[in-house]
């Protein structure tokens, strides 16, 4: 069983893991009572470096790294990630930090909130704004949802380091065929249920984008209502969402290496926002969204009222593929065997933001 690190973002601080020969072991917190709503593990070094989105309530927001697997960690002297001043724009939060593929090695891509885009090219130690998604002439339309309105999932892909994916609440998904040069909205067949309109051009309210293993142009999407699949890199949704309790949700994760295989975790409703049935069960499909089957072995049987947000559920680099989810009620479950069985790692944890994972060693 190989060593895997695990990183847990909450309300009041980091906590990491580490499972060595088997067993769990957690460090005390880091950036105590500062909420951490975004992790990225680099593995594109030799040692790993983390990459943490803190937002403290006196100081505000920054990205801190660490090389050392978190025994010690730099903030730069100046902001990594700041709006140009003529934007009249300030960072209220770094929701996702996301390391590009290896044809990148340096690029580090930040979203945010005001919703906008940032690349890194020195590991994640400064950023700079992608101003066409900023000022793309569709941007006064954006309208903020009640999570506020944010770039907060990217995709890059291993095969073209021109092709990005983002989405934004509450705006939808967005692609770029050129490093970012330009952008166009991807929304054909994501329904948004709420609006007057319910297939717009543009105003979905997307939660979370996962990339397919074995299809890199298979993407996997969990809206507010409705969870769909894209065979085209996001040209053209279809709905999945049959045979699930519920097709509300945040997270969704993919397999690693497995093709087909993806994971989300139903909430009742966007107004009863606790486990489908009140019941704390992982849902699996192993052929691209044609069926699904709940994953419950070791999670608590008891009614269940723990959420899970849209970045704390992930997977991590193994095969079998590690699983891993937080929720609300401060538990961090773990699966060694690509969801199968579960267990507990922590409990009583403040509010889980975002989860990361991956193998190290």
């Amino acid at each position: 069983m190989p060593d895997v690190l695990l990183t847990v973002g909450t309300r009041k601080g980091l906590f990491i893991g580490r499972r060595r020969d088997g067993r769990w072991e957690f460090d005390d917190p880091h950036f105590n009572a500062q909420a951490v709503y975004s992790i990225g593990i680099d593995t594109r070094r030799r040692t790993p470096r983390l990459l943490v989105g803190g937002d403290s309530a006196h100081w505000g927001p920054s990205v801190f790294h660490s090389d050392d697997l978190g025994a010690t960690w730099s903030e730069p002297p100046r902001p990594a990630v700041k709006f140009p001043q003529d934007t009249g724009a300030s960072l209220e939060r770094v929701w996702q930090l996301h390391p590009a593929p290896a044809h990148s090695p340096d690029v580090v891509y930040a979203g945010t909130e005001p919703a906008a885009l940032f690349r890194s090219e020195d590991g994640g130690e400064s950023f700079e704004l992608v101003r066409p998604l900023w000022e793309h002439p569709t941007r006064d339309r954006w309208v903020p949802g009640g999570g506020g309105e944010a770039v907060h999932t990217i995709v890059t892909d291993r095969r073209d380091a021109e092709r990005l994916t983002v989405a934004v609440s509450t705006a939808g998904v967005f692609r770029s065929q050129d490093g970012g040069a330009s952008w166009a909205p991807s929304n054909d067949g994501v329904s948004a249920v709420f609006l007057p309109d319910p297939n717009p051009e543009f105003g979905q309210c997307v939660h979370k984008i996962a990339q397919d293993a074995g299809d890199l142009d298979r993407l996997y999407l969990q809206n507010h209502w409705g969870v769909f699949r894209s065979d085209d890199a996001g040209a053209r949704w279809t709905d999945i969402g049959a045979g699930l309790p519920s097709d509300f949700g945040f997270a969704v994760a993919a397999h690693p290496h497995r093709a087909d295989t993806a994971y989300v975790f139903p909430i009742n409703a966007d107004s009863d926002r606790v486990p489908a049935d009140h019941r704390c069960r992982v849902y699996r499909t192993t052929d691209a969204g044609g069926s699904w089957e709940p994953l419950g072995a070791g999670l608590p049987e008891d009614d269940h009222y723990g959420t899970v947000l849209r970045d704390a559920m992930c997977t991590d680099d193994g095969d079998p593929a590690g699983v891993y989810f937080g929720n609300r009620n401060g538990e961090v479950y773990a699966s060694a065997d690509d969801g199968d069985t579960w267990q507990q790692l922590a409990s009583h944890l403040p509010d889980v933001l975002c989860v990361r994972a991956a193998v190290i060693g």
